[in-house]
C-alpha cells in the first residue's frame, strides 16, 4: 500500500491547475440550494466530523516571504495511509458524491513532494514533477 492517499475530483484549483480535493466537492454539493435535505444532512455530518478531527494546516507553501500567504500556493493535502478513520469517511463522502454524478479519484503515492506541513493524519506537500495531482 502507498504511504499517502489524496481524494480529488475534476475541478481545478485556481492558479495552480491541480485537481481540487474531495472536501471542496462536498462543500459545493452541501451548499447547493438544489441539494436534498437527506444529502445535506449526510454531508454536513461528515464535514462536521472532519472539522473536529482533522487540523487545518497552517502552511501550504515552502516560501516564507512577505505576503506569501496571499498567493496561490501549490501545497496539496494527502492523508497518511495510517489515517484509517479519516480515509473511511473519505470513502463515505466519495459514495455520496458519486450518487450525484461527481466522480472522485483516489491518488496513491509514496512521493508526494516537498512536505511543508505534517500532523498525525495528513501531510501538505508541494508536488514533485512526477507526483500524481
Amino acid at each position: 500500500m502507498s504511504g499517502y492517499l489524496r481524494f480529488v475530483y475534476g475541478e481545478l484549483i485556481e492558479g495552480v491547475g491541480f485537481r481540487a480535493g474531495f472536501l471542496d466537492a462536498a462543500y459545493c454539493l452541501r451548499n447547493d440550494d438544489l441539494t436534498e435535505q437527506t444529502t445535506y444532512a449526510e454531508l454536513d455530518r461528515l464535514v462536521v466530523w472532519y472539522k473536529a478531527n482533522l487540523p487545518i494546516p497552517e502552511v501550504f507553501s515552502r516560501t516564507s516571504s512577505k505576503g506569501a500567504y496571499h498567493r496561490n500556493t501549490k501545497g496539496l493535502s494527502w492523508f497518511k495511509a495510517s489515517a484509517q478513520e479519516h480515509i473511511a469517511r473519505a470513502y463515505e463522502v466519495m459514495a455520496i458524491l458519486a450518487e450525484h454524478d461527481i466522480a472522485v479519484d483516489v491518488l496513491k503515492s509514496d512521493r508526494v513532494g516537498y512536505i511543508v506541513y505534517e500532523d498525525e493524519w495528513q501531510v501538505v506537500a508541494e508536488p514533485f514533477a512526477d507526483t500524481p495531482t
